[in-house]
């Protein structure tokens, strides 16, 4: 059996003072995250505090090189299939996204995939990945 790949609508993401570094790093191409001034530890979602012991953090570039951790893909939720996956980056940490531009039946966990974006609603670039 095989799943094609199919484009489908992505909403605009919400923009707020917080996450507007991460959507700008997007526009360049870029995947970023926060790692802590206090305990050095990176971290996702993005946030200010560090969860693990509420130091500052601050904006890093990632490499956008991981592996598949989990995967399902989605056929009736509506008329596009698509996958969803847990991503663990290079860097350590893991981030549940698309998997995108290939076919969706031959993923599987262990996979290696590199990051990719795709545009949404009102140009905000998405971070997606794709097989490496």
């Amino acid at each position: 059996m095989s799943t094609p790949y199919t484009e489908r609508p992505l909403a605009a993401p919400l923009v707020d003072a917080a996450t507007e570094p991460f959507w700008n790093a997007t526009r360049e191409g870029r995947l970023s995250g926060r790692r802590c001034l206090s305990c050095s530890k990176l971290h996702w979602y993005p946030r200010a505090l560090c969860p693990f012991c509420q130091g500052e953090t601050e904006w890093e570039t990632l490499s956008g090189q991981g592996t598949i951790y989990s995967v399902s893909v989605t056929r009736r939720a509506g008329p596009i299939p698509y996958a969803i996956a847990y991503v663990t980056l290079d860097e350590g940490i893991t981030m549940l996204c698309n998997i995108v531009d290939c076919d969706l039946d031959g993923l599987h966990i262990g996979q290696r995939v590199k990051l990719c974006f795709k545009a949404a609603e009102g140009g905000a670039m998405i971070p997606m990945f794709t097989p490496a």
